[in-house]
């Protein structure tokens, strides 16, 4: 889970950055996008074997 505290003098546009920046690296997307929809096991095969 990504997470960031904004300092006392910390503008919201570099927060969010920073946010952008910790979700990125965390690779949540692409976790969100292969959860987003049901996979059979022949697909879920297919997937791992072109990766």
């Amino acid at each position: 889970m990504a997470q960031v505290i904004v300092g006392e003098n910390e503008g919201i546009e570099s927060a969010l950055r920073r946010f952008k920046r910790q979700v990125s690296r965390a690779d949540i997307f692409s976790d969100i996008k292969k959860k987003r929809y049901f996979e059979t096991p022949i697909e879920k095969a297919k997937r791992k074997a072109i990766s």
